[in-house]
């Protein structure tokens, strides 16, 4: 009987709904086995069908990783599943390490091939998360192995809801473990939703309660060198008070003809399809035991009965120590990595400074509408660009089918060599970024079409002003040349990359670290345009890959290669548009959403605009 590991996961139908935890065949709940013993126990698993191993690095440390890989050399390894963690360094009675940094989780998984004898791992966990580094720098390590071969599939442990969902933006994430059990429910509220909203399989630890549901002989006296002395549910108290609820399970089992413990996995087995326990053992009988809980058929109405047995604040003491809380999904949130947002156009210093103070501009829902409401978007005069340019715009921008912090108001360049007026001197434009950055303005925008190429070489000359690493870089590649009656687009793989490394040789850079598609190729599938991009950010030449006037398809068909960091679109108060689809679906995905325009090619700029048109600014080529 095989698994269900959500959604489209690669790993449905070929994951035993039973795993098996191996932790304690390197010791934890009682001695260690002797090898022999515990290779017997593995290769008896898989001849009664299991074929999802579960370790970890930790367990030992490493002696359960070397066991599991002398195991496997006895089986068929095509035919199995295994998964191990890395993430916790080392653990003792008051304190659990955890390292999540890209150094350290390659060196991890180095390490475990090594331990285990294999060339990959089917499923990597990150075992516990580090809440000093971003959920995006680790699952982006991961995300390499990924593309390297040595990892298939990526999983979290103890995550929380927010970490799920910014890990599962990066890579998608395959699997997440946590407690679960009848006694350990808590993550029925919010995990169990998400991964199901998100397709994620769930693999639920310590099934039994760490051997709670087992059988009597653990309740009437825990093992001198199990770490249960230590665990609260199994202190004296708190074991008193809980053998109530074992009991009550123990008279349910009886009528279900079935053992306590195969009651437990059974109620838990039947929580879904996606769902897939890992209990472990010592003993070949506990083994065939809990195999048998395959066989337990349970109703709704049952399943209902028995979680009414155990009402959770009655269950005596913590699920964990208190070393071991403090790093349990709850307290699982990483820093912020945040995304773009929004930049402007300036020439004039002056003109700069203002548009800064829209910072300091504090308005309440109620005036948000009341300005959007002066404006009826139906009662705008004239389409929103000139027509070669609509037609290459979002609404027409499907394709055939086949980390980085910004400031929040960012820098349009563009105008610096002409568009809207005459080009500024070299000298004037590196003034006026040097005098943006040193407002706070870190995030700059050009493109290779900009006055084609003199803006990027603008752009580039002023970082060497300014500190590399605090600076963010977006610059754009897709159209060939325009003119009043045509846009020429080309979004071909070739066409990618001849513009990307055109693009830095004008810059000046090593890498871009935010790189659009300036519009979209509707004559290539969308798919090998992002391919391409995917293998630049793979050879560190583009840190993020972006979209500009994208339909909500090319969007969403984009971020399934590769996840889509931003999104820039036109967006103003005269220019919405972009707010019944587009932007929704960027809040879905978690896609940064950067307006460019945003004063209506300075429309709202001051009455000079409205009044007198320069002569040499494309604005007059505009409805």
């Amino acid at each position: 009987m095989t698994v269900d590991m959500g959604g489209s996961s690669p790993l449905n139908g070929k994951v035993s709904k039973l795993g098996f935890g191996c932790m304690g065949l390197s010791g934890g709940y009682n001695d260690p086995v002797p090898e022999e013993v515990g290779i017997s126990i593995i290769k008896h698993a898989f001849s009664q069908g299991i074929t999802f191993f579960d370790t970890s690095d930790i367990y030992g440390p490493h002696a359960n990783e070397v066991l599991v890989g002398k195991a496997l050399k006895h089986l068929p390894r095509e035919k199995i599943q295994l998964a191990t963690k890395f993430g916790i360094v080392k653990i003792d009675l008051n304190n659990v390490e955890i390292n999540g940094t890209p150094e350290y989780v390659r060196s991890c998984c180095e390490d475990s091939l090594k331990r285990l004898g294999l060339d990959y791992i089917d499923l990597y966990y990150q075992h516990r998360i580090d809440t000093t580094v971003p959920i995006e720098e680790t699952i982006g390590e991961l995300k390499k192995l990924v593309e390297e071969g040595k990892v298939k599939y990526i999983g979290l442990s103890e995550a929380s809801a927010d970490t799920i969902r910014r890990a599962h933006a990066v890579h998608p994430i395959t699997a997440v473990q946590m407690e679960w059990s009848l006694w350990t429910r808590e993550i029925e509220e919010e995990i169990v939703p998400l991964c199901r909203e998100l397709g994620i399989g769930i693999v639920p630890y310590s099934p039994l309660g760490h051997g709670f549901f087992g059988g009597k002989a653990v309740i009437e006296s825990v093992p001198a060198n199990s770490f249960l002395n230590i665990h609260p549910r199994f202190q004296a108290e708190s074991l008193e008070q809980n053998k109530t609820i074992y009991f009550q399970i123990g008279k349910l089992a009886e009528k279900h003809g079935c053992s306590p413990a195969q009651l437990a996995l059974g109620w838990i087995l039947h929580q879904g399809d996606d769902v897939a326990p890992i209990p472990g053992t010592t003993k070949i009988k506990n083994l065939d035991a809990n195999i048998g809980s395959l066989r337990v058929k349970l109703t709704k109405e049952d399943l209902k009965e028995i979680s009414d047995v155990i009402t959770i604040n009655e269950v005596a003491g913590h699920r964990t120590t208190d070393a071991f809380i403090h790093c349990s999904w709850k307290f699982a949130n990483t820093p912020e990595k945040e995304i773009v947002w929004e930049f402007n156009n300036f020439l004039k210093i002056k003109n700069l400074d203002d548009n800064i103070g829209s910072i300091r501009v504090n308005l309440s829902r109620e005036d948000v509408k009341e300005i959007s409401d002066v404006i009826p978007l139906n009662e705008v005069s004239g389409d929103r660009i000139s027509d070669n340019f609509i037609r290459c715009s979002w609404k027409f921008a499907n394709t055939p089918s086949r980390d980085s912090k910004v400031s929040k108001l960012g820098f349009g360049c563009m105008g610096l060599s002409g568009g809207y007026s005459d080009p500024v001197p070299e000298e004037v434009g590196i003034s006026i970024i040097k005098h943006a950055f040193s407002q706070g303005i870190t995030f700059f925008h050009t493109s290779d079409i900009y006055e084609p190429h003199a803006n990027e070489v603008l752009v580039g000359k002023a970082p060497k002003h300014l500190p590399r690493e605090k600076i963010q870089l977006a610059t754009k590649f897709g159209i060939v040349k325009m003119d009043i009656n045509n846009v020429e687009i080309n979004g071909t793989p070739e066409y990618v990359r001849s513009c990307c490394e055109d693009s830095l040789k004008h810059l000046g850079l090593e890498y871009i670290d935010l790189y659009y598609q300036h519009r979209i190729d509707t004559t290539v599938p969308i798919e090998e345009t992002i391919g391409e991009l995917k293998k630049l950010v793979e050879e560190g030449k583009v840190k993020y890959i972006g979209l500009s006037e994208a339909s909500a398809d090319t969007i969403r068909r984009a971020h399934a290669v590769h996840p889509i960091t931003a999104v820039q679109m036109e967006w103003s108060l005269w220019t919405r548009e972009i707010e019944e689809e587009i932007v929704p679906l960027c809040w879905e995905l978690g896609i940064g959403i950067v307006p460019y325009s945003p004063l209506g090619h300075g429309f709202f700029g001051g009455k000079a605009v409205i009044e007198s048109v320069p002569a040499n600014s494309y604005l007059v080529c505009s409805t």
